[in-house]
């Protein structure tokens, strides 16, 4: 299952896909992944976008440009964190925003979402003008286990989201 933007098509990365990106990394690379991600990634046997994610390609020419996805599936709750990167030579382009836009509208659509959260550094940021122009609102600052302090940004479920 494809989603697609105006100008990118989000690919569900494999089980097999990740894990050999994963070995590409270097120790400073892995050591910024989540212990408890990178244990379910080992176990996966099915391609799975809350745990896995999307490879970021643009349209026009193929290139992969980078990835996104969620930091694990809904919670009881109804919340899911979203992550998402381009890789330089591609940034400063609103790859990111679309990809972010997809991610909101996949998870609302699933019927299981009704908060997409995401944190950014405790600064205005790149990303954090990705989220403002997805309609996140900043909710405040919290410390985040792995990454200390940053901020919080939070959209509420709406009648209608589009992954543009």
């Amino acid at each position: 299952m494809e989603l697609k933007t105006a100008r990118l098509t989000l690919v569900p990365h494999t089980p097999e896909g990740v894990r050999a990106l994963i070995e590409q990394m270097d120790e400073t690379q892995r050591a910024e992944l989540s212990p408890q991600w990178l244990e379910s990634v080992g176990v996966a046997t099915t391609v799975d976008p809350w745990l896995l994610g999307f490879a970021l390609v643009e349209r026009s020419s193929g290139t992969e440009i980078g990835s996104c996805g969620f930091k694990g599936p809904p919670d009881t709750q109804g919340m899911v964190e979203i992550a998402y990167g381009v890789e330089p030579a591609y940034q400063n382009n609103g790859y990111a925003t679309e990809a972010a836009g997809a991610l909101v509208a996949y998870a609302f659509s699933s019927g299981l979402v009704r908060v997409v959260r995401a944190h950014t550094y405790g600064e205005a940021n790149a990303s954090a003008r990705v989220l403002a122009k997805c309609h996140f609102h900043l909710v405040g600052q919290v410390i985040d286990p792995e990454d200390g302090l940053v901020w919080r940004w939070e959209i509420g479920e709406l009648k209608t989201h589009r992954a543009s």
